[in-house]
Formats: structure tokens, sequence, C-alpha cells
């Protein structure tokens, strides 16, 4: 990992086995702040009011309502703290370092306390085994600041990826946004049908939250951290309809993980590629098309062109 910390570089490099303890910390830490946002905010379909939001310094809550006002907590991965702000015009800070989860949680539940914010939540992690409760979490305690802005810097080229992917579809769809359960950035799409009643199965996770979020059948793409030697672009469809998997995608890196599930690209044949954004657009569409025709979706009522206003866009003549 030889990138200077702050050289801002397209597709960055950063094989996961070179940051594993730091991604589980952070995994965990993200867990403490994403339960705070989702101990504020009222429910939206699919726990869409739960997740973070990549940003131009990290990962952020955005505003989370609170009595007559509201409050903030951002990752910021170039100066390395999370940022603590109210609409009362006071703001603190916690350092992202080498510290145990207890030691984060203990400090950021101080620094709400100071801003004259209560917040009570579930201190524990989901979707992970062992589920170690946060204030007594002294196992995960690694940070690299430089892994953590590497990281940073691959979710903002699959932000951007998914976000022009998103601009293609006017049915139901999903923020881009990063689920801090499995750790993953998700964008999804959904046909506008009823799905069957999800399973559940997560680790430290009621089936009741599963059933919530697949409650529609949709077709869902993203990213994280594993399933490559460098993370790896993930595409699934729930229900998954007949010949899922065998349906062909693109580009030739692409394949079906029978043990996970979903289809899978791994982010080093991405960054790799002649063309890294050409790349990932035909994996994150062949791979909804895969969903959409084999499940027949009314394709023509959920699409349309992102450019279909091309003589109102700055600079074209009306």
């Amino acid at each position: 990992m030889a990138t200077q910390i702050g050289a801002p570089q397209d597709w960055p490099r950063l094989r996961v086995d070179d940051w594993t303890d730091t991604r589980d910390t952070l995994h965990m830490w993200t867990q403490v702040v994403g339960k705070i946002r989702l101990s504020q905010a009222p429910l939206l379909n699919h726990w869409w009011q739960v997740t973070l939001y990549v940003s131009p310094r990290g990962l952020t809550t955005g505003a989370i309502p609170y009595r007559g006002g509201s409050f903030d907590l951002e990752f910021d991965f170039v100066e390395h703290r999370l940022r603590v702000r109210s609409s009362a015009g006071e703001e603190r800070f916690v350092g992202l370092s080498s510290r145990p989860v207890a030691d984060f949680y203990g400090e950021t539940i101080t620094a709400l306390a100071q801003l004259g914010i209560e917040t009570t939540i579930d201190a524990r992690p989901n979707e992970v085994d062992p589920a170690i409760p946060f204030a007594h979490d002294d196992q995960h305690a690694t940070y690299d600041p430089e892994a953590a802005h590497l990281f940073w810097q691959q979710l903002l080229q699959a932000d951007r990826g998914l976000g022009e992917f998103r601009s293609h579809f006017v049915g139901k769809v999903s923020p881009v946004h990063f689920f801090w359960g499995a750790m993953d950035l998700a964008c999804t799409r959904f046909s506008g049908r009823d799905a069957p009643e999800h399973p559940g199965g997560a680790p430290n996770c009621g089936d009741w939250v599963m059933v919530e979020g697949y409650s529609r059948e949709l077709s869902s793409a993203g990213f994280w951290p594993g399933g490559g030697e460098e993370g790896a672009f993930y595409a699934y469809a729930y229900p998954e309809p007949d010949g899922f998997p065998e349906h062909p995608v693109a580009p030739d890196a692409a394949y079906y993980s029978v043990e996970n599930g979903q289809f899978l690209l791994p982010y080093e044949a991405v960054a790799e590629a002649d063309d890294p954004d050409q790349a990932l657009a035909q994996f994150l569409h062949s791979t909804y098309l895969a969903a959409a025709d084999l499940g027949g979706w009314d394709r023509k009522r959920l699409e349309d062109d992102p450019a279909r206003w091309p003589q109102h866009r700055p600079g074209q003549k009306d």
C-alpha cells in the first residue's frame, strides 16, 4: 500500500488481506454510528433510514431528526476523526486510531451527551458472529489510516458508478447507501411486486429484519470489501428467477458464486480494465437484465434514458 494519504487516485488498490483487522474494527464502528441513526429516525421501507452515505470526506449519517432540530455524524477519513454536529451549532470529535471498539463506543456516546443528545441503542452488532457487545469489545482495536483512506476512495468510485446506473431506472429504487450490517454499499431496484416472505437466517439479526428488507421483488447490486482479493462488486435477485445463475453477464471476469448466491465481479478486474467505468457498467446492467428479463419485469414502465432532456442541460440551447 504505497499510496500517500490524501493523494486521490482513480480506482485505488487495496488488498483485503492487508487491512482485514482495520476493516473489522471499522465495521464495528460503523455499526455503532448506524445504530445511533436507527434509534432516532422513523422507519422507511427496507430500513433505508438506517444507512450511511459516501461523502467528500468519508461516510455520513446525513441529518438525523432530534426533537426540534437535528444532528449528524461523519467518519472523516481525511483527518481521521468522527465528527458529531448538532443544528444548535456545536460539534465534538472522536479520534480514529488504533483503539478498542469499547473506547470508541463510550467516547461517541459521551460526545452526543455533551451536545445534549440522549441516545439508547441495542449496543450489540448485527449480522456477525460472535456479536461482542460494544462496551466489552476489546478484540477489535486496529486502525490503519492509510487503509481506511483507500477504502473510502474505493467507495467513492463505487458510489459514482452505482449512481450512474441508478439514473436509468424510474421505478422504485433505493439511494446508493452503505449498510453497516454487512458493510456494503448498495443500490436496489424494485419491480413493484410483492416478494415471498424472506426466511431470515442472518447471524444475530432477527428474521423480521430480513422480512422487512426483502418484502418486495428486487434486483440489488453493490460493493463490499470481500469476495475478491481487493473486494468485489455483487448483484443478486430476490426472489431469484429460474435460470438466473446461468444467464450471460459481462465482463468476462464476472461469475455466479454458488456459495454467495449472487454474481460477483472482483474489484481488481474493474481497476485493471482498459475502461473501468465501462466494465462496472456492463456488470451492473447485465446482471439487472438477468433479474428483470427472467423475472418478467415491466421494463418499459420502469426504465428511461437519463439524458432524456438534453435540450435543457446547461450549455444547450432551448
